[in-house]
């Protein structure tokens, strides 16, 4: 028996049931069913598609402060269902309510707040052509839009996506991860509730079948993708056949670079936060960490102590500091990487083992590992495993620093950890990552561009840069003379 019911797609304003195959989400805490789903087909993504196309036409006739409005309301109908909302993702996606709250459900309703506050800024620009002419850009809406959301962070992810799309005057079909589809409905719901048409946020439920279908659709305009490097290929390539924009949000394998100078506790801290926090299944997490070997003893030391205090439990208990893997299967594959580290010569100085006893066992537990002796060719130092797994590696100089850092197809994030103010931007600037956090880890706050470089992306999520991934410039050239020809 499911504790959540049946879940149903949700199109034009109205939930339906799907033509696709049924199937069940799993709660990670538990390995039993949490909700049966009623999958979409690509019939009903092409019934998603025209109902956005409707709704968006009419989402753009509104006066730009009244759209600001409407995102406000979902703003804060976000903050007022903040706990409601966290239990369901903890329930979904087996993420500690002690940080699904802030982490989570904030960062929608900031993302929401964030947009809402610039849609009546985003002007175009005026050119001066001399006495007789002049020309203005337009910011037009591309239209319908498509979302991929990955299941780490669900609603998060949904938000990121559909608050720009709706700000820019787009209307939005989006698919979940399959396995955390829950909360991304609630969502939908939340915007039509603020005052949206109905329509104007579709979900449509599924796994790769949906998302090929948004991807191949001639009706979506773009697709925003959340996901991993195989996955962000796959798309691009579907969406290629209609010349799709896209963005692309994808893995990563970023590093830390601990200088001999930091504060070594603040370094384990965002050490700690970099491999550690929602289970170590974040894309941008810094799980190549290295330590200048001047401090790389006492770094190690502290962080193994406290890697080994971290409460391992039940999601919902406020006391809890790391959840489930999402899966059984993304649970095994985590867990082989600790055997092949252990395998090809790293030391494991703690964790690594599923949790097999007492009632953690039900569900996809493991303890949170930290490897030394660390090499860069080796697979858990090169692969990402996204899974609480931290590598440590050894450096001596500033130049080899930035040399092995960069030295990977991935460019999603970077940290530094210096109290070396010029050094600090040297590594900003020398660094290949779309985002680079000094003295600091993991902060995403919404009015910051987000998004990779090499095979971690293509694009920026958040910020004012965001609105240019879901909107085109139409140039207007205005004639104030005559028209000569030479005819």
């Amino acid at each position: 028996m499911t504790s959540l019911g049946r879940l149903r797609n949700h199109i034009g304003g109205a939930h339906r049931d799907g033509t696709g195959a049924a199937f069940v989400t799993i709660n990670p805490t538990t390995g039993e069913p949490l909700a049966e789903v009623s999958a979409a087909s690509p019939a009903e993504v092409d019934d998603a598609v025209k109902a956005a196309a409707v709704a968006q036409a009419a989402w753009i006739a509104r006066p730009p402060a009244e759209r600001a409005r409407v995102l406000h309301r979902v703003s804060e109908r976000l903050r007022d269902k903040r706990m409601e909302l966290a239990r369901i993702e903890v329930l979904d996606a087996g993420k500690p309510i002690q940080e699904v709250p802030e982490a989570d459900i904030d960062s929608a309703a900031d993302c929401f707040e964030f947009f809402a506050g610039v849609l009546q800024g985003a002007y175009g620009e005026h050119i001066d052509l001399g006495p007789d002419a002049f020309a203005y850009t337009r910011r037009q809406p591309l239209g319908v839009v498509g979302g991929i959301g990955a299941w780490n962070y669900p609603i998060q992810i949904a938000s990121w996506k559909t608050a720009p799309a709706l700000a820019a005057g787009n209307a939005m079909v989006f698919k979940p991860s399959e396995l955390t589809p829950v909360s991304a409905l609630a969502l939908s719901e939340i915007i039509e509730e603020a005052g949206a048409p109905p329509g104007l946020m579709n979900v449509v439920l599924g796994g790769r079948e949906v998302g090929s279908a948004l991807a191949t659709h001639p009706g979506i305009a773009k697709i925003s993708l959340t996901g991993s490097v195989p996955t962000g290929a796959k798309v691009m390539e579907a969406a290629a056949g209609t010349l799709k924009h896209v963005t692309m949000e994808l893995g990563g394998k970023s590093p830390l670079i601990v200088f001999d100078d930091a504060d070594i506790d603040d370094a384990v801290s965002a050490a700690m936060l970099g491999n550690f926090y929602t289970q170590g299944e974040i894309c941008s997490n810094a799980t190549r960490v290295f330590v200048q070997r001047g401090v790389h003893n006492a770094f190690l030391d502290r962080a193994v102590r406290r890697t080994e205090a971290i409460r391992v439990g039940d999601p919902l208990d406020a006391q809890t500091q790391m959840g489930p893997m999402i899966s059984g299967d993304h649970l095994a594959k985590v867990l082989s990487y600790v055997e092949a580290g252990k395998a090809e010569g790293a030391r494991l100085m703690t964790g690594g083992e599923r949790i097999v006893e007492g009632p953690l066992a039900r569900g996809y537990f493991m303890r949170p590992a930290i490897f030394a002796d660390c090499t860069d060719d080796m697979r858990i130092v090169g692969e990402e495993i996204f899974g609480p797994v931290m590598s440590v590696l050894t450096f001596d100089s500033e130049d080899e620093a930035v040399a092995r850092a960069n030295a990977t197809p991935y460019g999603l994030a970077a940290g530094v950890m210096t109290r070396d103010l010029p050094r600090a931007h040297r590594m900003a600037a020398a660094l290949q990552a779309g985002v680079v956090w000094l003295n600091a880890y993991n902060l995403t706050p919404v009015a910051m561009p987000f998004g990779g470089t090499k095979m971690s992306g293509i694009g920026r999520e958040n910020g004012l840069a965001a609105l240019d991934f879901y909107s085109e410039r139409k140039s207007v050239y205005v004639n104030l003379g005559g028209v000569e020809a030479p005819y």
